[in-house]
């Protein structure tokens, strides 16, 4: 008994020391980033950096060059990113709570193949189809120049959710399964309809996994480039730092400030909602 403790206790260290080894480099990269945001010049080692708060007083006030010629409204980049952010989390939540519910639920026809249909969907990359998603943007675009701002917001939105569905639906799916039909039943039983069920009796027992749901879309939609970058008409923090990365008159601690930023929310996320995130996981694996 002892040996077989012994031996899963190695397995742990191994594991756990395969883990920190792995993500070295990742922190030693965002320790980098963060320090050269508050520092007067890009921090390569420790005798480089050179405290100063002037990276982030020039981000808050538009300087986006050491000259202050070049200026933006990074509240309004930032309010573009969470729109975007939000608008997926509501979209993918919403679409997601309803069709794992009758997923799991629900024995409809098709139904085997509308599940094999959505992890098919899942492998196809955002890139191979943004092609087709181009075309129908360009089909759908209204002339009038302010409907053609609110539009760009709601097709991203649209279009990004789109790729993060098949998962979530399949992850809700899992929380779903996991619940005794007893509970659905006593409802059923009471006189109560299917939308009753689901919105009294079953959310609130698949909580977790809303949660975990919501925090994956907002995360994917603040994190996005490639769509916002081609549907958006406004500045995202994502396409911001992009644009401004390679150019001659950005100040790079500057834009490590803006790198900063952006990560702050994602970090937040993950360190606030870990448990949560691993009990999405585990829930949607279980359908």
């Amino acid at each position: 008994m002892r040996d077989i403790e012994t031996k899963s206790r190695k397995s742990e260290l191994l594991i756990i020391l395969t883990i920190v080894i792995a993500s070295v480099p990742m922190i030693l990269a965002f320790s980098l980033l963060v320090l050269s945001s508050f520092s007067e010049e890009m921090v390569t080692n420790l005798k480089s950096f050179r405290p100063t708060l002037e990276n982030w007083i020039n981000l808050f006030q538009g300087k986006m060059a050491i000259t202050g010629s070049i200026r933006v409204n990074i509240f309004e980049i930032t309010l573009n990113t969470l729109i975007v952010a939000l608008g997926v989390a509501g979209l993918v939540t919403i679409v997601s709570t309803l069709a794992g519910y009758a997923l799991s639920r629900m024995d409809f026809r098709g139904r085997k193949h509308v599940m094999i249909a959505l992890l098919v969907l899942h492998a196809f990359p955002g890139v191979a189809l943004i092609v087709g998603v181009y075309l129908l943007y360009k089909l759908t675009l209204p002339q009038d120049p302010d409907l053609m701002r609110f539009y760009s917001f709601f097709y991203v939105i649209l279009a990004r959710g789109a790729l993060e569905i098949p998962m979530s639906v399949w992850l809700m799916k899992g929380f779903f399964d996991a619940i005794p039909w007893e509970f659905e039943w006593s409802g059923i039983i009471d006189g109560a309809s299917r939308i009753t069920v689901w919105r009294k009796i079953m959310l609130p027992l698949v909580k977790p996994g809303i949660l975990a749901v919501a925090l994956f879309a907002f995360i994917a939609g603040w994190q996005d480039i490639i769509y916002v970058r081609t549907f958006l008409i406004d500045q995202t923090l994502a396409t911001f730092i992009e644009s401004n990365i390679e150019s001659e008159f950005s100040h790079m601690p500057l834009i490590a400030a803006a790198g900063t930023l952006y990560l702050l929310p994602t970090i937040v996320f993950f360190l606030i909602a870990q448990r949560i995130l691993l009990q999405g996981y585990s829930g949607g694996l279980k359908g």
